[in-house]
């Protein structure tokens, strides 16, 4: 399972329900508006997209500094394919990619792509940590990496030469405010690496123009309130997701009231009583791998979890965690599935 333990804090925000559904739409037009503005999840130093390099970028907190467009690329971690195949890159400058990659996440196409780039090693520890030696990615000859592993950070590869990209919200102090804009933010960034703007762009347009139509499908009546949660399949301690995740603003999309949204950490362990005193109407659970059903009765079957009011009226979507976090073209997807489960 990805590492769920962050202590990110921040001041938390709390929006009525409508001004909630109101500030996604107001941002979808500002979007719009601003065409290519870089924000703060992924923000240029440099012109890209014209062929001219070197191109400069910041990425957790560090400068990352791509001297051509790459013509070799390592994946490490799911969530960029997306990013990846809108720009036409994931089957021509991929080489190699290493990890866990569910079939769930991907439309036909993507999986395809996917599927024709080589698997260096698909060996998660109990953690759900890639297991891979620096020596089999070092002989790929990548040009830039993209994740980062335990044993494959920015500082062992910027040693060998390599710069190394990873999605915001995985960095050791993520941004504290997540939104659908990083989303954009980030495919402009990979159109910059990739000298692939005009792309991202394009891409933009198509990923503003799908989330307009599943804020369309949102009930504005709807009131209930919900919890994502990370379950511990086998027993232990579930973790809930507070409001530096994008747990939050996908809840508050789909018009639910996060019953965490005076918890500023981006994920905690909570304790049952914990959320039976908060009692949401809805529970969203997020999971790596195995079988769905595993990951609701780690819930359901949790001594008292009968007095949660989403398990008895089964309001309980189970979704893999990319659906969700962190802020990709996923976590679209992601909202998409939410909205059609518990508004039908």
């Amino acid at each position: 399972m990805p590492s769920p333990r962050s202590d990110h804090r921040k001041a938390p925000v709390k929006l009525p329900r409508s001004a909630a559904l109101a500030a996604t739409a107001v941002l979808l037009t500002s979007l719009a508006a601003c065409g290519s503005e870089t924000g703060s999840s992924g923000s240029s130093e440099a012109a890209a997209g014209d062929g001219s390099y070197p191109v400069t970028v910041e990425n957790c907190g560090a400068d990352v500094v791509v001297d051509r467009a790459p013509e070799r690329a390592v994946l490490l971690k799911p969530a960029a394919a997306t990013y990846l195949h809108e720009l036409g890159v994931l089957d021509d400058v991929v080489t190699a990619r290493a990890g866990a990659y569910p079939r769930g996440y991907y439309d036909e196409e993507t999986w395809a792509e996917l599927e024709s780039v080589p698997m260096l090693s698909d060996d998660l520890d109990s953690a759900g940590h890639l297991q891979i030696s620096k020596e089999v990615v070092l002989a790929q000859q990548p040009d830039i990496v993209l994740g980062e592993a335990d044993n494959l950070t920015r500082e062992t590869l910027g040693a060998a030469g390599i710069p190394l990209m990873e999605e915001p919200a995985l960095c050791p102090e993520p941004p504290s405010d997540p939104s659908f804009e990083d989303v954009h933010d980030q495919m402009r960034t990979y159109g910059r690496i990739f000298d692939r703007t005009e792309e991202a762009e394009a891409a933009v347009e198509r990923l503003q123009d799908r989330l307009e139509e599943i804020l369309a499908e949102v009930d504005p009546d709807e009131s209930r309130t919900a919890a994502v949660l990370y379950p511990t399949v086998g027993g232990g301690t579930p973790y809930a997701y507070g409001t530096s995740s994008m747990a939050h603003p996908q809840l508050e999309a789909a018009g639910f009231t996060n019953v965490f949204a005076d918890t500023s950490e981006r994920v905690f362990e909570v304790t049952l009583e914990e959320l039976v005193g908060r009692d949401p109407d809805v529970l969203i659970l997020l999971h790596s791998d195995g079988d769905p059903a595993d990951v609701e009765a780690a819930i359901t079957q949790m001594n008292g979890a009968r007095a949660l009011t989403a398990v008895q009226d089964d309001a309980i979507l189970t979704q893999l965690f990319n659906f969700t976090e962190p802020p990709s073209p996923l976590a679209i997807d992601g909202l998409e599935r939410i909205v059609e489960h518990f508004q039908r």
